[in-house]
């Protein structure tokens, strides 16, 4: 559940923030709420870091599309 919360910072450093927040396309508030996740030791890896080496190729005889992809995508 997402909650509202009021933070005080430095005025210079509002447009700068939002600034960096609208180049990478995400809201000021995913900035602030990832950066605090980060200091609280909540950093969660990517999907991608979960499952890394996770999959292994099938072991298939006689299937030229499958050796095709094996080939392309494994190998």
């Amino acid at each position: 559940m997402k909650q509202k919360l009021t933070i005080t910072v430095d005025a210079e450093l509002i447009p700068i923030a939002k600034c960096y927040a609208r180049s990478r396309g995400v809201s000021l508030s995913s900035i602030i709420e990832q950066s605090l996740r980060e200091v609280a030791g909540e950093h969660r890896p990517s999907f991608a870091s979960r499952w890394r080496g996770k999959f292994r190729a099938a072991e298939r005889e006689n299937d030229p599309r499958y050796d095709a992809l094996t080939n392309k995508y494994l190998r």
